[in-house]
């Protein structure tokens, strides 16, 4: 019988030792792809704005379109292709990737470019209640964690690389030919998947997946909850950094701060793809302490570039690893409706990162940007409470063996 936590991505499908390296970073390159269509547009904002006739304001809620697909689909269209081979759905979500960058990229109307951003969302909805467990599907078991770890490698470098480089083509050739470099890559990856990725079937044959049912699993909504709270800390400060340093007389640095915190990132993605399979407890604990340690310096020491630098480490030390963690916790937890308790996740985690957008902008209105910091000290401390009362279920102190 197999173990409630083992995933139906069962373990006797990977017939190797080791991982598999060029169909695990065809999986980075699709987080890749996913993060930075999402956040490609705050860089190019002014020209976007400009050449398509709104205010910087209204451009900017492509980000949030984005967002507002992703949340609103991933349940349902996880649910709908749950029966769906896993290469048949993951081609089509990067697919939706390439269509979705050509219409922006060729858009010479707003409301055209806010479906194109739509569908881009969709896309990453579908691409993200797949990634992990995909990564999983292709380890051995005792290798699951650093092969989630590998194929999360792509958001870190994406936000530190991928935006900068973006920005600074777009500013050399204009913004629609980033949009188009995005397609090429969508195209290459669809070729790179077809060669090296292996192929699964779906979870259920008649193509539905409880999804309500996960919830009552022990251990998910608390999950659940952890990805929600922690993420909406994570993105009232992170979608107003630029904002926050203004006010510090540092907005000149903001490329090196993001650099900093991206490098911070991929060193804490290694360390959870190194430990993640026998210290997920302790790691998601380290991590949220981080974040809060670097929030409360933030909040009261942040007067000193020094100790600003130091903040940033620490606080991409805490993130980088936390995407990873997440899912695997949710994964874990889900066992038999890990798609489902993935799915799930996405949502959450997209509408905490809308929901960051809007309170950041309510919090800089009424309090200023000095609220920012404080607002994650305040949203972690239930954050830790969860995880460390989620000790026999969601983040267990000894992972239950996923093999049968």
């Amino acid at each position: 019988m197999r173990n409630r936590t083992q995933p139906v991505d069962s373990p006797h499908e990977t017939r190797g030792k080791g991982l598999p390296l060029p169909a695990l970073l065809a999986l980075a390159t699709a987080v890749f792809i996913t993060s930075l269509t999402e956040t490609l547009p705050a860089g190019l904002l002014p020209a976007m704005s400009a050449d398509l006739d709104v205010s910087e304001s209204a451009m900017g809620q492509t980000v949030t379109i984005y967002a507002i697909g992703t949340a609103l689909t991933a349940i349902p269209l996880t649910a709908a292709t749950a029966g769906w081979r896993r290469k048949r759905l993951l081609l089509t979500a990067v697919a939706g990737f390439a269509v979705a960058n050509t219409i922006t990229a060729v858009s010479a109307y707003f409301p055209l470019t806010m479906v194109a951003r739509f569908v881009a969302g969709v896309a990453a909805g579908l691409a993200w209640a797949l990634l992990a467990g995909y990564a999983r599907r292709m380890a051995p078991v005792h290798l699951q964690g650093k092969a989630i770890a590998i194929a999360m490698a792509g958001i870190p470098v994406a936000l530190s690389l991928g935006v900068p480089a973006g920005t600074f083509l777009g500013g050399v050739l204009g913004w629609q030919a980033a949009f188009l470099i995005m397609t090429v890559l969508a195209v290459i990856l669809l070729a790179w998947i077809t060669a090296a990725v292996p192929d699964y079937p779906g979870q259920r044959r008649d193509g539905r997946t409880p999804m309500l049912q996960a919830l009552r699993v022990p251990g998910v909504a608390a999950v659940l909850f952890v990805t929600l709270v922690f993420v909406l800390g994570h993105t009232v400060l992170y979608t107003y950094i630029a904002t926050f340093l203004d006010r510090l007389g540092m907005g000149g640095s903001i490329d090196l701060v993001l650099l900093v915190f991206g490098a911070a990132s991929l060193v804490s993605i290694w360390i959870v793809g190194a430990h993640i399979n026998r210290r997920l407890r302790i790691l998601t604990i380290a991590s949220a302490l981080l974040v809060a340690v670097a929030a409360a310096i933030l909040a009261v020491l942040a007067d000193s570039p020094a100790m600003v630098y130091l903040a940033v480490t620490l606080w991409g030390l805490g993130w980088g690893g936390a995407p990873t963690l997440l899912q695997t916790a949710a994964s874990d937890a889900g066992g038999e409706s890990a798609d489902a308790a993935q799915a799930m996740l996405v949502t959450l985690w997209n509408a905490a990162m809308a929901a960051g957008g809007v309170a950041g902008g309510v919090l800089l209105d009424l309090l200023g940007p000095t609220s920012f910091p404080w607002s994650v000290l305040a949203l972690l401390v239930p954050v830790l409470a969860v995880v460390i009362a989620a000790r026999a279920h969601g983040f267990p102190a000894k992972r239950v063996s996923t093999s049968s």
